[in-house]
């Protein structure tokens, strides 16, 4: 079996990745790694959770220190292009840990967040910067950054760069790097215009196509949950209440925001993510749900791509998506890098026809049932004993709002200023369990270490915002597109 050394990987790497617990290059890795580390160009095609971040990431580092080009101020030596804030900050935190064994130097730019920080970090010099295009193309008309001394640079999830109209600003971008600097393209289509930034900014590039995004991984189980319209939530509580971490999809902000709150009530822990998020929600949402403090993420399609976190063991599409690259990349939370994982759309019955062609269109053959609240199905696709928090007591405006940074979610906050073991919410109860078998795939860790509590039943939970009745009002499949 190679080994990243066996590729060419410098050796202070190779022992920082072995401290990790990585020592086995994915398949996108061992096919790019002998070409990108060889100074080439590279395509890179691959779904996403290939392992794509170390391919690219590693071959950057390793240039960057063979080279003798020295730190400057406001001239990065490496540009790494993503197009969300989420998946450019989780690049910059796998490259973080070894960068430093080398005494390379990175920094994340981005919008939503206050714009002098990043300017003083370009100041001081970085070697590796992380942007989304938007942000970095500000900075550069405003004198705080040139691009002249890129060395290498890489371009990932073009496609979504693509889907989100950011191609103009990143060939804007692309033009002011040296034309003799390496660069890397990594995507999981080339379609929407991302072919003619392949012919215009990479020369003579060695292709590798791996993990096609146009099928699903062999380690994900497929569902279809065939349900009543007011059987729905129900269902989903019964679900998401089994141990592990899921990620809960929906059609708009609005349903991210509203489902959020239901489940909530129901007391099983949940926080969102969607458009209308300021970033350090988003942030304190995403470290919510990385820490194990919320089990559950409900976000619309902007967590379809860039947004990784360990053992996610179930995908629910609450809504199924308008298309089948939107229900592949949702998918893709789970079953990463060769764990297991299981999917589940809930339709009902004027939903049947969209989610058959769906998953005709990406390649899936799921098992359909019908299902009802109390179906020993759900036991088999979500195993563990069921387990509920007490909703938060009713809390003054203020503090309801996010007030002194609680989530808005009303998710259970954890100890004060990140000191100490997480809290349970106020007035939350003795834990109450029922039945149930440990739970599914990924590494079949449990959720948190901090059970959930309470006694709300699981099939008569209502709301303050609707309760089941709202969620079950649902959108229909291939209604009009709503934003992120």
């Amino acid at each position: 079996m190679s080994t990243f050394t066996d590729f060419g990987v410098p050796a202070v790497l190779t022992t920082a990745l072995a401290e990790l617990g990585i020592t086995t290059p994915f398949p996108i890795q061992a096919a790019t790694l002998p070409d990108s580390l060889a100074g080439k160009d590279v395509l890179g095609r691959g779904r996403t959770g290939s392992g794509k971040t170390y391919a690219f990431a590693l071959p950057v580092l390793a240039r960057l220190a063979a080279s003798k080009s020295p730190r400057r101020p406001g001239r990065p030596r490496a540009l790494i292009l993503a197009p969300t804030r989420e998946l450019a900050t989780q690049i910059d935190a796998t490259l973080a840990p070894l960068a430093a064994k080398l005494g390379l130097r990175t920094l994340t730019v981005f919008g939503g967040v206050g714009a002098n920080p990043q300017i003083k970090g370009l100041k001081a010099g970085v070697d590796v910067l992380v942007a989304c295009p938007g942000r970095l193309d500000d900075h550069l008309r405003n004198g705080h950054a040139s691009l002249d001394a890129v060395e290498i640079t890489v371009l990932d999830e073009a496609d979504h760069m693509a889907d989100l109209g950011f191609l103009p600003v990143v060939r804007r971008l692309m033009e002011q790097t040296p034309r003799q600097g390496q660069r890397m393209l990594f995507s999981a289509t080339l379609d929407n215009g991302v072919d003619v930034l392949v012919k215009r900014f990479l020369h003579k590039p060695v292709t590798h196509s791996v993990d096609s995004a146009t099928e699903a991984p062999v380690e994900m189980a497929h569902h279809v949950l065939h349900v009543r319209g007011d059987d729905r939530f129900p269902v989903l509580v019964d679900l998401l209440s089994a141990p592990g971490r899921s990620v809960v999809f929906t059609r708009t902000k609005r349903r991210a925001k509203v489902l959020t709150r239901q489940l909530v009530q129901a007391g099983v822990p949940a926080v969102e993510l969607h458009g209308n998020l300021a970033q350090n929600a988003r942030n304190r949402n995403m470290a919510a749900f990385s820490d194990g403090t919320a089990g559950t993420l409900v976000a619309t399609d902007i967590a379809a791509r860039g947004i990784h976190v360990d053992d996610v063991g179930l995908v629910i599409h609450a809504d199924p998506p308008v298309e089948h690259k939107a229900y592949l990349h949702r998918s893709g939370r789970t079953a990463r890098a060769g764990a297991a994982g299981t999917v589940i759309t809930l339709m009902t019955d004027d939903q049947q026809a969209e989610v058959r062609d769906l998953t005709r269109k990406a390649g899936v053959r799921p098992k359909t049932s019908r299902t009802r609240p109390g179906d020993p199905l759900l036991a088999e696709l979500a195993p563990g004993e069921r387990t509920f928090v007490a909703p938060p007591a009713a809390a003054p405006a203020p503090a309801a709002a996010g007030g002194n940074g609680a989530p808005r979610t009303g998710a259970p906050r954890r100890g004060g200023r990140g000191r100490g073991p997480a809290r349970p919410a106020e007035g939350a109860v003795p834990e109450q369990k029922t039945g149930g078998a440990r739970r599914r795939g990924g590494s079949g860790q449990p959720r948190s270490n901090q059970p959930r509590s309470g006694s709300t039943p699981v099939h008569s939970t209502q709301s303050r915002s609707g309760g089941a009745a709202a969620f079950s009002a649902g959108t229909r499949v291939g209604g009009r597109r709503a934003g992120r």
